[in-house]
């Protein structure tokens, strides 16, 4: 996983793919509905590169028209291949390009807020909930998920808008296809808990799932759908320390368990840990643990050593 983030880090640009898709001007290998704050489009993405890095700041479903992908995560890899469907939830994440075909898929941006919405109306209510859920969740692929976007093509034929009222009902009808079907239950659980999680603990969550990686405290804050100086005063509400110093604490802590227990090299635990700038990443380690990172790096390899020597 090093090498993705690293290549996060050092070579690409966050950005908000479903705000740079609704406001550049349309070319012909993306199409785009939009209702509200919901954006369907369908999307035919060349080889211009084998990696690409994307900073969501809301949920999407894809939908595999051809072509082959992987999702990689802090979490682990995914892989989106044709015919398959999955929901991914907001965040950061690298996209890995595989084989000689474009990929063709459908993408289906969705703010919380209208995932709670169309829950609440489901006659039916979703009773379990987790604690802990993937970044990336597979939705089962049945003849009614088909059909659906099939279904789609026809709206992106028309050379006219369709009606907005027409396309939320369609946006609406996408959740509920799902919402209804019992092979999606952690997907179901995961919509289940939009409506019971207080905005502290999503925040929390956002947290705890992104501080990895190399983000500013403004994509933070989008990613939790706050201004920049409401995020800060949540956080600190929150965490009783201010943002910054919160996440360089995180990220020293994690970076120290990547040396000592994952046998990760210090350019590796620097990179995967957040840190741009390996010098910047080898004076605060210095300064939080009394150590340079190479030495806990020495430390471990003469432990392996003299156990490899007893075992001799």
């Amino acid at each position: 996983m090093g090498q993705f983030l690293l290549l996060l880090i050092n070579y690409y640009q966050l950005y908000n793919l479903a705000t740079h898709i609704a406001t550049s001007p349309k070319p012909t290998r993306c199409q785009w509905l939009t209702c509200g704050d919901s954006l369907f489009t369908f999307y035919n993405c060349g080889l211009k590169s084998k990696f690409e890095d994307l900073a969501i700041h809301n949920n999407y479903i894809v939908y595999v028209v051809e072509g082959r992908k992987v999702w990689h995560t802090t979490h682990g890899a995914y892989d989106l291949q044709e015919g398959s469907c999955f929901f991914v939830r907001k965040g950061a994440s690298i996209v890995e390009q595989y084989g000689g075909k474009d990929f063709s898929f459908f993408l289906f941006f969705v703010p919380d807020e209208f995932i709670c919405e169309v829950v609440r109306s489901r006659s039916s209510p979703i009773s379990s909930v987790r604690k802990k859920y993937d970044p990336v969740m597979r939705v089962d692929n049945s003849a009614s998920i088909s059909a659906f976007f099939q279904s789609m093509f026809s709206y992106f034929d028309e050379d006219y808008t369709p009606d907005p009222t027409l396309l939320e009902l369609k946006f609406k009808e996408l959740i509920l296809t799902i919402a209804q079907n019992p092979r999606n239950s952690e997907l179901l659980a995961y919509f289940r808990s939009l409506l019971q999680e207080p905005q502290n603990i999503s925040l929390q969550k956002i947290m705890d799932e992104n501080f990895q990686l190399n983000m500013g405290l403004e994509e933070f804050a989008k990613l939790g759908a706050r201004s920049l100086s409401a995020f800060k005063r949540d956080f600190l509400r929150i965490y009783n320390m201010p943002p910054g110093k919160w996440l360089l604490e995180k990220r020293l802590l994690y970076a120290m368990h990547l040396l000592k227990h994952m046998g990760k090299s210090v350019t590796d635990a620097a990179s995967e840990s957040g840190f741009e700038n390996p010098s910047h990443f080898s004076r605060a380690f210095r300064q939080r643990f009394h150590t340079a990172p190479g030495s806990i790096k020495q430390q471990v390899a003469s432990r392996s050593l003299r156990v490899v020597n007893i075992s001799e």
